[in-house]
């Protein structure tokens, strides 16, 4: 049984247990107190980080030349920084201003006719040297003499190679010939030649340096329509080369190849010399200075964007970001300090919220987690919100504060309703309008945004009975939230134009959605992570299909009677003094699960003899207690709410087993000591009225059970009688249960029995057919059969110290030797 149970255990609480190990482990030395200080640093100091982070780098400028301000900009100190930008455009400015310089060579024309000529001189001594060994060789065969003759011709040393040579081998050209071609070449190579590579660098004006006359400086307008360029000179060459008429086509392409490559430009662009003057010049620009006094307006809301306002935002952004960036940092932190110290203290005073039932410090965490989230929230969706309205250039779509209103404000607040009160919920709301307020560019307007929509997060919200409330509740939001931002728009002096208000109202009712989503995912999250019971955790954890339930009514179904008939009692004692019903009615559920173990010895689950009869008192004594030390183990593996768990021990508080506890006192022999502690339940006594409830009711159920005749006078009887029992034993001394409230609790204890147990009514003039009374009949001999024991007189019925209520306790005084073992119920 035990496997069983166990597999019915979910591994996530092991896993969250072995988490909260891991992460606890570096602070077990610490204190208590310094423990929650050092967290609260750390929230002040993170949640100042999510609101200025100083390492963050700023966006770039908000505004463009010709946008109109959405508010005022005012120097906050007085500024005086180097205009960056407008520095660089004018030294850019200057650089451009420097003409390209190139450089001049004026005797390209004389230095290419001087390499025609060499190179046709030493052709023409290599032909007059091949003539003269012709003659001196006659004898020889004149076939080699020509061959060797046309060897020497060829050898041609200028441009063109042999190809160029055997033309002009070919045949002897004359002086006038000569002379032809070395004047088109002078012609065309003399003058101002640049290359065509060159071309990109030309203005309008540039400057040109004489290379032999170094003090020489002119300016050349318009360079390319005064020079000619490289390919074109050549062009012109082999134009004039055809003019020559005694020239072959053949001979004018062989010039041409010999005589184009000895065409260089005379105008070539010096780039070091240019990039020297720009740099020089670059240098005797001053930077621009920026100077702006402290209060000093720059621009005021509604005014068009100037460039000299443009550069002022600029230079205040410059500023605030090196120079008063850190300052800000720490003083924003020593103000979060502030609020988040203003707020331990609002909960440190305000009490324990029976619905919410957690500690302080638990209550302070749980607000710290709930504003870090919602501060990375507004910090997101600021930032997206101003990316959205960059993105288009038409109103009101480029206003990142329309964009704004869908962010949602009120998700912290309703986040903390459903978890906690209402008190603490509207306080996390007004804390976290200032936190919008720091983050937002309207400051105020944001502020008042956030606290309206906060608010009717909190009051617009009923209980929190099911899921459906979130989504209920973002609806109201989403149109509160409209409905403020109309009048945002009223309040801050802008047109009701229809595009301004569709766009606010559809970011608004966005909003609402938004808020209902993100607590929609937090809700279950906070739930876990901080033990809290809200309505609906306890609503899914009634479920009678859940296989703990499920296995106790099916193994012990007496067990699982009775718990649900403890529910009732307790949940209508609950209501009469404010406490959670329903938390009450689940902790009667799962109060006796441990009784799964081994259900047949509980009375209530006995269908014959009773086990504990051929038992000794001590073993029976431990198996009865065992119940409860082993359903709080199998409520931790099934990873129940530690809020549920305790319902297991507190129930029985620290009272003691005294039908057994006497019996082994009578059975002891002489001399051997009985320790009470062995009949005593482990406790603790009552912590919380839900607990002390419970076992008024576990008591005074199992009493009116026990009457033969449950009267209104006998039920009143039994519930004074075991109330003031467990108030003499001391059992309600742990919990903040007054007299008042235990008068109202054992009022509707008996309202609530004697609508349970009252008689029925005799019919008069009915008999009922013989298969009825045989039903009845049969159902009264189980009854008998399950040893069920009935007193007429409510004052024997055997109520211990401790108000419990112990079967056959008085029949074990009388007959120690026979008496048959009952547990307590």
């Amino acid at each position: 049984m035990s496997k069983l149970l166990q597999d019915l255990a979910t591994p996530l609480s092991k896993i969250r247990q072995s988490a909260r190990q891991f992460f606890a482990r570096p602070f077990e030395n610490l204190s208590e107190k310094r423990k929650f200080w050092l967290g609260f640093a750390f929230l002040c100091l993170l949640t100042t980080f999510l609101i200025n982070n100083p390492f963050w780098r700023t966006a770039a400028e908000p505004y463009k030349e010709g946008d109109i301000a959405r508010e005022s900009v005012i120097s906050p100190a007085d500024i005086s920084v180097n205009d960056a930008e407008e520095t660089e455009r004018i030294r850019e400015s200057a650089r451009t201003s420097v003409q390209p310089i190139f450089v001049y060579e004026s005797k390209r024309a004389d230095e290419a006719v001087q390499s025609f000529r060499s190179a046709w001189e030493n052709l023409a001594r290599k032909s007059e040297n091949a003539d003269v060994n012709t003659r001196t060789n006659a004898n020889a065969n004149s076939k080699a003499n020509a061959s060797e003759k046309s060897e020497t011709q060829i050898a041609w040393m200028g441009a063109g190679g042999a190809e160029v040579g055997k033309i002009f081998a070919a045949r002897r050209f004359s002086t006038n010939e000569l002379e032809a071609v070395t004047r088109v070449l002078r012609e065309n190579a003399d003058g101002s030649i640049y290359g065509d590579q060159d071309r990109q660098y030309f203005q309008e004006e540039i400057t040109l340096n004489d290379r032999q006359k170094p003090n020489q400086q002119s300016i050349v307008k318009m360079p390319e329509s005064n020079m000619t360029a490289l390919s074109e000179a050549r062009n012109k060459l082999k134009d004039g080369l055809r003019r020559i008429r005694s020239l072959s086509e053949a001979e004018v392409e062989a010039f041409n190849a010999a005589l184009a490559p000895l065409i260089q430009p005379s105008v070539v662009f010096d780039s070091a010399a240019t990039e020297n003057a720009r740099q020089a010049i670059e240098k005797t620009v001053m930077p621009v200075t920026i100077s702006l006094k402290r209060g000093q307006t720059i621009v005021r809301e509604g005014d068009t964007i100037t460039p000299v306002a443009l550069a002022q935002i600029a230079a205040i952004r410059s500023y605030s970001d090196s120079t008063r960036r850190l300052n800000r940092f720490f003083g924003l932190l020593a103000l979060v300090s502030a609020l988040f110290w203003v707020a331990w203290k609002f909960i440190e005073h305000r009490g324990i919220v029976p619905r919410l039932v957690l500690s302080e410090r638990k209550t302070f965490a749980l607000f710290g987690f709930i504003v870090l989230a919602q501060t990375a929230l507004m910090a997101v969706f600021f930032r997206l919100a101003e990316f959205t309205a960059a993105q288009n250039v038409k109103a009101p779509l480029n206003d990142p504060t329309l964009w704004a209103l869908a962010i949602p404000f009120a998700f912290g607040s309703l986040l903390m309703t459903l978890l906690a009160d209402r008190r603490t919920a509207l306080f996390t709301g007004l804390f976290l309008s200032l936190v919008a307020g720091m983050l937002a560019p309207k400051s105020l307007e944001f502020a008042l945004y956030t606290a309206i929509t906060s608010a009717v997060a909190v009051y617009g919200i009923g209980r929190y009975r099911s899921r459906q409330s979130v989504t209920t509740a973002g609806a109201l939001v989403g149109l509160a939230s409209a409905a403020a931002a109309v009048a945002l728009i009223g309040y801050t002096q802008q047109p009701f134009i229809l595009n301004t208000v569709a766009l606010a109202v559809s970011c608004s009712l966005a909003s609402g959605l938004i808020t209902a989503a993100v607590t929609a995912v937090f809700l279950p999250l906070c739930e876990n992570s901080f033990g809290i019971l809200t309505d609906v955790k306890l609503l899914e954890l009634s479920n009678a299909d859940l296989p703990a339930l499920g296995q106790l009514a099916l193994r012990a179904p007496g067990t699982n009677q009775h718990s649900h008939a403890v529910g009732q009692l307790a949940e209508d004692a609950c209501r009469a003094v404010g406490a959670n019903a329903l938390l009450a009615r689940l902790g009667a559920l799962y109060h006796d699960i441990g009784k799964a173990a081994a259900p047949e010895h509980f009375v209530e689950n006995q269908l014959g003899k009773n086990p504990h009869d051929r038992l000794k008192p001590a073993q029976s004594a431990k198996i009865i207690i065992s119940h409860v030390t082993y359903g709080v183990k199998l409520g931790r593996e099934m990873g129940l709410p530690q809020r549920i768990i305790d319902f297991i021990p507190q129930h029985h508080g620290t009272r003691t087993l005294h039908y057994f506890l006497r019996k082994a006192q009578a059975e002891a022999r002489d001399g051997e000591e009985i320790v009470e502690n062995d009949f005593r339940y482990p406790g603790p006594k009552p912590q919380f009225k839900e607990a002390a409830i419970m076992m008024i009711a576990d008591s005074c159920e199992a009493a009116a059970r026990s009457l033969s005749e449950p009267t209104p006078e006998n039920i009143r009887f039994i519930v004074t009688k075991i109330i003031d029992a467990i108030l003499s034993d001391d059992q309600l001394d742990e919990c903040d249960l007054t007299l008042r409230e235990l008068t109202q609790i054992r009022e509707v204890m008996i309202k609530s029995l004697v609508a349970i147990y009252h008689s029925r009514v005799d019919y008069p003039g009915y008999t009922p057919p013989h298969s009825i009374r045989t039903l009845i009949q049969s159902a009264e001999e189980e009854s008998e059969e399950r040893s069920l024991q009935r007193y007429n007189n409510p004052a024997e019925i055997p109520i211990s110290r401790g108000g419990e209520v112990e079967d056959e306790a008085i029949d074990c005084v009388r007959q120690p030797d026979k008496a048959e073992a009952k547990t307590v119920r």
